[in-house]
């Protein structure tokens, strides 16, 4: 009897095993289906065939159909990964012609930043918004993007809520610049010069800029991509200033030592014979890695990343966007023939 006993007992533990064996493959099954697709799409962009706006699209529609499996990966990934491919894009250009882009955008870099420094202290005001919610969207808006939004958000002990408002206003709006700002350029009949400065002007983050005059030209990536690093430095001052504002002690300012990289690689590839005739291997992939940048950012774009950035917040991007677009697009047009 007690043998019996001993044997039920032993065959029902195997039973329950085997069902919550069942259970958590159940459970894990549809997950690991996810991740093989977001992966296998992540390596398909790395192929020339997938542009960079349409990288950005899929990503979003991946971001529409399940959630991203890998978010803090990805969100780390997408930091480094840009900075990598910025870095390599220097590779690709010849010190002469990056300083002359660098020159060409300096004042009108100075008066857009500040210009929107002021209207979005000024609107945030008026619409009564969270100060630092506020302040993240117009640093982001003036400088560029999300980069700024992350040197700038623990200097001011931004909480994470407020961060990802920020983010999601700025990353939405550079998801519909990356497919606004070409046919703009074109019907505006703006030359490759003036879209790469107009582009890195008015286009807040680096991914999209890039993205967009890529789209146009290789001239308008190369001048792109100088004033946009240029523009870049400039968090630096204001991450400094932002302290002072918010008067908040014991924070560490970050310094976006990518940028010296970046003229390195300017200067190896002006200089140095070897890395000059690898240049155009290297730029190639870093277009794709930039490619693979706006899947990752478009996978994060579901539906409640874009219903939490709330409409105030919003509508300051929007404000802010085409108070540093039209003007900019008048003095470029006008002055920069």
């Amino acid at each position: 009897m007690m043998l019996e006993k001993e044997h039920t007992n032993r065959l029902n533990k195997r039973l329950v095993n085997r069902s919550e064996s069942a259970c958590i493959f159940k459970n894990r099954h549809p997950l690991s289906i996810q991740a093989i697709i977001f992966v296998g799409v992540g390596v398909l962009c790395l192929f020339p065939f997938i542009s960079a706006p349409l990288a950005l699209l899929i990503g979003v529609i991946i971001a529409q159909c399940f959630n991203n499996p890998f978010p803090d990966t990805t969100a780390k990934l997408t930091h480094i990964l840009l900075q990598v491919s910025v870095i390599g894009l220097g590779f690709g250009m010849d010190v002469e012609s990056t300083i002359g882009a660098s020159k060409n955008g300096f004042l009108l870099t100075v008066c857009s930043l500040f210009g929107i420094l002021i209207l979005g202290y000024v609107v945030g005001v008026v619409f009564k918004m969270d100060k630092k919610i506020s302040f993240l969207i117009t640093v982001g808006t003036a400088i560029c993007g999300g980069s700024a939004i992350a040197a700038i958000s623990p200097v001011i002990k931004a909480k994470q809520a407020q961060i990802s408002v920020a983010l999601g206003t700025i990353f939405i709006l550079n998801a519909i610049a990356l497919f606004l700002f070409p046919p703009l350029g074109h019907l505006f009949h703006l030359s490759e010069n003036q879209f790469g400065l107009w582009s890195a002007v008015a286009i807040q983050d680096t991914s999209s800029v890039v993205g967009a005059a890529s789209r146009y030209g290789e001239q308008a990536l190369q001048i792109a991509t100088s004033v946009k690093l240029t523009r870049a430095l400039w968090i630096i001052p204001v991450t400094f200033g932002s302290a002072f504002l918010f008067k908040e002690k014991g924070t560490k300012i970050k310094i976006p030592y990518f940028i010296g990289l970046f003229v390195l690689a300017v200067l190896g590839n002006t200089y140095v014979q070897f890395l000059h005739e690898l240049g155009t291997s290297i730029v190639a992939l870093s277009k794709s890695g930039l490619t693979v940048v706006l899947f990752l950012i478009g996978s994060g774009l579901s539906l409640k990343v874009m219903r939490s950035v709330g409409i105030k917040p919003f509508v300051l991007g929007v404000l802010l966007w085409i108070g540093i677009a039209v003007p900019s697009l008048f003095v470029i047009v006008y002055f920069f023939n």
